[in-house]
């Protein structure tokens, strides 16, 4: 049978072929793969799960209200009807008996084309999702959840990533848009000799574009003069002598007249028409019931702009999503609905701190910024229309170091701000952006913790706050009224001198950039833009004697620990003194108190901390019980850390 014909006969089959009609929508879905999941294993009462992949084609009208927010829709080609047309990747986990299945789809918002959820929810180690091993231990699935991906972010290329294609936008005469770009490379290898651009360079006059270097984020870029690199293409740059190797430990930047950019905005738009569909179609074997979004890092900062820009309204004026479960997003949004959007960017201490993404509004909450007398806030447009969804925002210490995320709940001038309606905040004491396998451009050993056993619990009282009206756990956050929250200053901070570990306080800094005067309307004209100035308050959470921190929820393995962990690091080598991007750190604890006295570690070492087996795995079943108690630990998730702690023998 050919593709064609498995495309409209899968098509027929599940409901999805669809009349097309003046108004942004899905037109049609095509399945072009369809078999068992994770090798056709049961997941208890669920059973085994199928496994659809294929693509969704949808068209937008640049007129309608509920799309003009995006940046350029009106410059994009229109097809005879006068729409805007775009197709993006999906892909549908569901249970093979939908009738089974919860009646609740987890819409993962990908990161750079690519899956997490599945690491983070079921600690998955595979990404193949038809062997056993991709299920992990197989939470979502023995919840019953449908699980979809979609492409959003048209910039992202490469196989086996999830993007989405659309149009180009040009001039209202047709002429090709030009305007200026700007490329940042992190350069952390010493081999990287090409340097890629995310657009085509209008012209390869070199007069028209500039080239700088520099270690750290703070240092005075050093211009390259033309005679130091060159267009080995429209889409490619080098140094000369030709193979020359870029400084590794550098930071370049790169900015030049780019032409044909992408609207990248419609992948506001398609996120927002495919949930909708999800609940009036039987794309998923049945129509949903409740459609909550889960993502790490990047796809939130999408998902803050998602609601900020009023996307989780659908054109039928309901609401899309009722629930967010937002993951290591910080406060920012991204560069995602702008004229040559680079989705992929993100600022840290050191890294992309050029691009337009830490700017008011910060909060869920509508507030008045002083700085900018700007009146905004991330839910004000859904909460005008009645369609904001129950929001948790989780975020590790290290959002707090290299992304200035205490501006999500402190207002610009530094007091503390209530929860928002709908929204609850936890911070993940201690944790990094993400478990981190040891890396060679860090001072010290990485943070390998993973939050998986807070955000099952925390998916679970979502889902019981949107679907029985559970209260959730109250907020749990480092707070400037009890002084859990401080300045980055070792004094302030309290984190203990450790031998062999530098404490120099690089935080992110609350900067204010000029992009130049329609930078509103998402067109920049100055790349780089002028720093105005770092007017926006820095916080970060206090820490105890061991240099862990002292407010939040504390993991087991932060309640009961073996090491100093923290959300930051520095870097070495020719960047040193610089943050360490998204890894935190692991710095064990001496074995004995012999030990800790000859090097001078102040910390109290395993053998005073846990004397015996019995008293370790006392201290686990306490802590891990605790966290039941408070709803951020599952009782499943409980028993293993006990049994672990059983298991094993006492750390050393």
């Amino acid at each position: 049978m050919s593709r064609y014909s498995v495309c409209l006969l899968l098509s027929a089959c599940l409901g999805l072929s669809m009349p097309a009609i003046a108004s942004a929508k899905i037109v049609r879905i095509e399945i072009e793969h369809r078999g068992p999941a994770f090798g056709g294993v049961p997941f208890g009462d669920m059973g085994p799960y199928e496994l659809l992949r294929g693509h969704a084609y949808g068209e937008l009208d640049p007129a309608d209200a509920h799309n003009q927010v995006i940046v350029d829709l009106a410059l994009a080609p229109r097809n005879a009807r006068g729409l805007v047309e775009y197709r993006t990747d999906i892909q549908i986990l569901r249970p093979a008996d939908p009738a089974r299945g919860n009646g609740r789809v987890l819409f993962e918002l990908n990161n750079r084309g690519d899956m997490r959820a599945f690491s983070d929810l079921n600690d998955a180690t595979s990404r193949e999702l038809d062997v056993p091993d991709g299920a992990g231990h197989g939470f979502t699935m023995r919840q019953g959840y449908v699980i979809v991906e979609a492409g959003w972010d048209a910039t992202v290329t490469g196989a086996n990533l999830f993007t989405i294609q659309v149009p180009t936008a040009r001039n209202s005469d047709g002429s090709a848009i030009v305007g200026v770009s700007l490329q940042e490379f992190v350069v952390d290898s010493p081999d990287v000799t090409r340097g890629a651009l995310t657009y085509r360079a209008a012209t390869l006059d070199k007069g028209k574009a500039n080239l700088t270097m520099r270690a750290l984020y703070s240092d005075a870029p050093k211009a390259l003069g033309s005679d130091a690199w060159e267009y080995l293409d429209d889409k490619t740059i080098g140094l000369l002598p030709r193979g020359t190797a870029f400084t590794a430990g550098s930071l370049y930047e790169f900015s030049y007249q780019a032409t044909d950019p992408l609207v990248v905005g419609i992948g506001f738009a398609a996120v927002r028409d495919l949930a909708t569909q999800l609940r009036q179609q039987s794309v998923i074997g049945r129509p949903a019931e409740r459609i909550y979004t889960f993502g790490a890092s990047q796809p939130i900062r999408f998902a803050h702009d998602f609601l900020r820009l009023g996307f989780n309204q659908g054109e039928d004026g309901r609401q899309v999503f009722d629930g967010m479960l937002n993951w290591i997003g910080g406060a920012s949004g991204g560069f995602f609905n702008y004229r040559f959007a680079q989705p992929g960017r993100t600022h840290r201490q050191h890294i992309g701190r050029w691009y337009p993404e830490f700017q008011f509004p910060f909060a869920n909450q509508v507030l008045t910024d002083p700085v900018t007398r700007a009146t905004d806030g991330r839910m004000r447009r859904c909460q005008a229309t009645g369609t904001c969804p129950k929001v948790f925002e989780v975020n590790s210490a290290n959002e707090y170091w290299a992304k200035a995320m205490s501006v999500l709940h402190i207002d610009s001038e530094g007091h503390d701000l209530p929860d928002a309606p709908n929204t609850r905040s936890y911070f993940l004491a201690s944790m990094p952006h993400g478990a981190t396998r040891q890396s060679s451009l860090c001072q010290q050993p990485s943070n390998p913790l993973s939050a998986g056993p807070t955000l099952r619990a925390l998916l679970t009282a979502l889902d019981a706050w949107v679907s029985h009206d559970v209260t959730p756990p109250p907020s749990r956050l480092p707070r400037v009224s009890d002084a859990t929250l401080v300045s980055p200053t070792q004094e302030a901070v309290g984190f203990p001198d450790i031998p062999g570990v530098v404490f120099n306080g690089r935080a992110h800094t609350g900067d204010r950039f000029d992009f130049g005067p329609n930078w509103q309307e998402g067109v920049l004209s100055l790349m780089p833009p002028t720093l105005l100035g770092t007017p926006y308050p820095v916080l970060v959470p206090k820490t105890d004697a061991d240099g862990i921190d002292l407010s939040g929820v504390r993991q087991v393995e932060v309640a009961v620990p073996t090491a100093t962990y923290t959300g930051w690091g520095l870097r070495k080598g020719r960047a040193a003194g610089d943050g360490c991007d998204h890894i935190g750190q692991r710095i064990p604890f001496a074995s004995t108190r012999a030990d800790r006295e000859r090097t001078g570690d102040p910390r109290r070492s395993l053998e005073e901390r846990y004397p015996t087996h019995e008293q370790y795995v006392e201290q686990v079943t306490h802590a891990a019980q605790a966290l039941v108690e408070q709803r951020f630990l599952l009782r499943e998730d409980a028993e293993r850390y006990i049994q672990d702690a059983k298991r094993g023998s006492v750390p050393r």
